[in-house]
């Protein structure tokens, strides 16, 4: 079993030769001028009657009123405050501070990351962190190691100094063998730029459908369905990032080709710092077949129509997958503080960025004889071409990329006679098709798929000398022309 504080017999710093240890710690860790420290967890006040008697103001924050009563006595000769309060969110109002000290706490919170920013928030320019923490026990480890720490505090500190404490006996009464540590994080003296966090999501595609995990075990939005995600880590670009969590969590090794950017969201979740969301899919298959790699952290992989998405799903990815769906690229997504983490009918939509698309194409519409046939035909072309299945109905399907779509449908209405490309009407549509490679590849699969390459003899430059092109005609004379960037 762990070993809990109630075991420590230095917790309350009781014995004279631990408070002089303590004492002599702080001396180095905080500033020497005179200042404002919040003691968060401060219990019943040990570090705040040091950092007291150096000079500093303290203010102590704890959600035990029988604790803090006797910080109150402790402190009673000091210039010192004490509030009842979550240290996640301490109420001290707007105020700064020039030191937030914490010890045996941040282990505790669900998302220490997250609880370090909100802390940062809590200082002033050049104002320092004082965390003491380790991770205790043997069958059962508890706490938080170092190296999480202070990957998490790099990229928001200007300096970081770091002490192991686990050889000093005088600290603890005693001798101890796990990990003990201060980390001292000093930030910057100028203010912040804004600096928000960078996640990123994979939208495998299956035709129709998305896959979803069920989030367990992680303290944010256990048992909702979201995409597979993570943070981009320092050093990292988004695509890095994107393969690497597509690898730790489902086991796939996707290459940059793999990859195509979907959409950018802003979010901000009720209570939460605003983050930036970017979305990418990937198509069913690539890099090869999803697995749950992480169980620890998803209870289940789960397919689901895009068109039709389950409500149990934390409202953000609920929110980008549905302006995805609708044609989106930028998005807006800022929930108030009275909303859930979870998908809510009524909870606020992503709000579109994009310039208004008045003028461009809204569809193209082809009527064919067999909707089957042209589905296999056009359905794998289209969706090798990157886009996705859109709309369903008894005469018709439609397949959707960026704000326009192609629509099949075999009418009631259909008149007899066959297409013909070379009568007035539509000749022929035309796709982009990255590089040449890509293009060589779809030529030979088409046969596969109903496709018969026009003009073979002059094939790839029928289109001229300084174009790479393939025309291809399906069954009924429909023809694309697929253009090699």
């Amino acid at each position: 079993m762990a070993a809990t504080f109630d075991e420590e017999p230095d917790h309350g710093l009781r014995d004279e030769a631990v408070r002089r240890a303590w004492a002599d710690r702080l001396r180095d860790w905080l500033p020497e001028a005179r200042g404002d420290v919040l003691d968060l967890g401060c219990g019943t006040g040990s570090l705040a009657l040091l950092a007291a008697g150096r000079g500093h103001r303290v203010t102590g924050v704890d959600l035990s009123p029988n604790m803090l009563e006797r910080a109150r006595a402790k402190l009673a000769f000091h210039d010192a405050e004490f509030l009842v309060g979550d240290v996640r969110e301490p109420p001290v109002g707007g105020r700064k501070f020039d030191v937030v000290l914490a010890r045996h706490v941040l282990w505790m919170m669900p998302d220490p990351e997250e609880t370090l920013r909100d802390w940062c928030g809590l200082l002033r320019p050049g104002g320092r962190l004082i965390l003491i923490e380790g991770v205790w026990g043997t069958e059962s480890p508890a706490g938080l190691p170092m190296s999480r720490l202070v990957a998490a505090l790099t990229p928001l500190a200007f300096h970081l100094h770091t002490e192991r404490l686990s050889g000093d006996a005088e600290l603890w009464g005693r001798r101890v063998e796990d990990e003990r540590y201060a980390v001292v994080g000093t930030l910057p003296r100028r203010p912040a730029r804004h600096a928000e966090i960078v996640d990123v999501h994979l939208m495998l595609r299956h035709g129709d459908d998305v896959l979803l995990s069920r989030r367990t075990g992680t303290g944010y939005a256990d048992g909702l369905l979201h995409l597979p995600s993570g943070h981009v880590e320092p050093g990292e670009d988004v695509r890095a990032a994107m393969i690497r969590e597509a690898h730790e969590e489902l086991g796939l090794d996707l290459t940059p080709a793999d990859l195509r950017a979907e959409l950018v969201l802003q979010h901000r979740g009720p209570g939460e710092t605003p983050r930036i969301g970017w979305f990418f899919s990937a198509r069913y298959g690539a890099g090869g077949t999803a697995r749950n790699t992480e169980p620890d952290k998803c209870a289940e992989l789960s397919w689901h129509p895009l068109s039709a998405l389950p409500h149990d799903m934390v409202a953000y990815c609920h929110a980008a997958l549905t302006a995805r769906h609708s044609g989106e690229h930028f998005a807006l997504h800022w929930q108030s503080d009275e909303e859930g983490v979870a998908y809510d009918d009524g909870g606020t939509g992503a709000e579109p960025l994009a310039a208004a698309r008045t003028g461009g194409i809204h569809h193209v519409e082809l009527w064919v004889p067999d909707l089957e046939a042209a589905q296999a035909s056009w359905g794998w072309l289209l969706e090798e071409l990157g886009h996705t299945p859109y709309q369903r109905w008894a005469h018709g399907r439609s397949w959707r990329r960026d704000g326009a779509y192609v629509v099949l449908e075999q009418s009631p209405a259909l008149r007899s006679g066959g297409h013909d490309r070379h009568r007035p009407g539509l000749n022929h549509l035309a796709f982009h098709v990255r590089g040449r490679a890509e293009l060589d590849r779809l030529v030979a699969a088409a046969p596969g798929y109903g496709w018969s390459l026009l003009y073979p003899d002059r094939h790839p430059h029928a289109g001229g000398e300084d174009q790479y092109a393939a025309y291809l005609e399906d069954a009924w004379g429909y023809e694309v022309e697929l253009v090699a960037e």
